[in-house]
């Protein structure tokens, strides 16, 4: 018998050259890869919880529940990681929010033509907040902080204009529409169809040169700007779509609730950096994906459902909730920084 012929070099090259890119995907997306496997570990933990104290699987009603009460989150996060991938903050996004479902839930009517003529307004009353919020950083050249901590007031001081006190009211069937089910599909959520959407959006859009430039201003904005990068209108797009995004949050808060609140968008400019954290998106721009966001939303949620399931008194919510979070942001950083170094090790050898 003739002996084992030894693998070519070109052939072992191959092999090198695939685990390399393995280990450089890994290093790349570890924040988001961490994120997925503690959202999968806080579904394990909810789902033994809940068989524990009701006796019984979670059903349909759980998981709608579930789903509607985090899309507002999912599409505030998504907003803001727009612009955070540029190296920005939106800190505007509450405003945004209270002032677009205070307009939903007080101009909202019954008839058809009106319900989708007052969304469609909102959507453009989101986006154009977004176009100022961005005419003021990309062609005024202003701190993305400083302007949208002023536009975060401006926005807040029309929403209690247009609706001083909770109410309006949203009509039931568009409530239906939004937060119901469908029976046909055993009762699917149609929030996870519209979750389904803003991912299609993002798989979509991310294949397109403006994501590559976002990613560009994030990494090395002056290196981006050398090369022929559309730095100005691309920012602006990005502020814009952080504004669409913050009005669909609203439109769907206010339909979900089916009232407005003009204070109720507040908390969510906090909630979508920490959804845009969690999800492994770095605040220095550049790395990361939009995707993550929403993983980060449903992080923050099934937290707050963990926790109400055990013993914890219920003052210590906040608390716990921080702690996970920073338990979370270190994990991904020493994780990353470990595949980092092995990857580079690798190189020298």
């Amino acid at each position: 018998m003739s002996a084992p012929v030894a693998p070519t070099a070109p052939s072992a090259r191959v092999r090198f050259s695939n685990r390399m890119r393995l280990r450089y995907y890994s290093a790349q997306n570890v924040p988001l890869l961490l994120s997925l496997g503690l959202l999968v570990v806080l579904l394990v933990l909810y789902y033994v919880l809940f068989v524990v104290r009701e006796g019984r699987a979670p059903g349909n009603f759980e998981l709608t529940t579930t789903i509607n009460n985090t899309l507002t989150t999912c599409l505030a996060g998504m907003g803001q990681a727009m612009v955070v991938l540029t190296g920005g903050i939106d800190l505007s996004v509450g405003g945004i929010i209270d002032m677009t479902n205070a307009f939903a839930a007080a101009h909202m009517g019954t008839s058809t033509s009106s319900m989708i003529g007052v969304s469609l307004v909102v959507l453009l009353i989101g986006t154009g907040a977004g176009l100022v919020n961005g005419l003021l950083v990309a062609y005024g050249r202003l701190q993305p902080i400083v302007v949208t901590i002023a536009t975060l007031t401006i926005y807040q001081g029309i929403a209690i204009e247009i609706m001083n006190t909770p109410g309006g009211q949203i009509p039931q069937s568009m409530t239906d529409l939004f937060s119901g089910t469908i029976p046909a599909l055993g009762h699917l959520p149609n929030s996870l169809v519209l979750l389904a959407i803003v991912i299609l959006f993002w798989q979509l859009l991310r294949r397109t040169p403006f994501v590559a430039t976002l990613y560009a201003i994030g990494n090395d904005a002056r290196a981006a700007r050398a090369n022929g990068a559309a730095i100005v209108r691309t920012r602006l797009c990005a502020f814009a779509l952080s504004g669409f995004f913050s009005g669909a949050a609203g439109l769907y808060f206010a339909t979900v609730n089916t009232s407005g609140d003009p204070l109720a968008g507040d908390s969510y400019t906090l909630t979508s950096i920490a959804a845009v954290v969690l999800g492994g998106i770095s605040l220095f721009g550049g790395r990361g994906s939009a995707l993550g966001a929403l993983v980060g939303a449903f992080i923050l949620n099934l937290i707050l459902i963990v926790l109400f399931f055990t013993p914890i008194d219920q003052e210590y919510t906040d608390l716990f909730q921080g702690l996970f979070l920073i338990l979370a942001v270190v994990a991904s950083t020493l994780v990353g920084r470990l595949l980092q170094r092995g990857r580079w090790a690798a190189r020298g050898d």
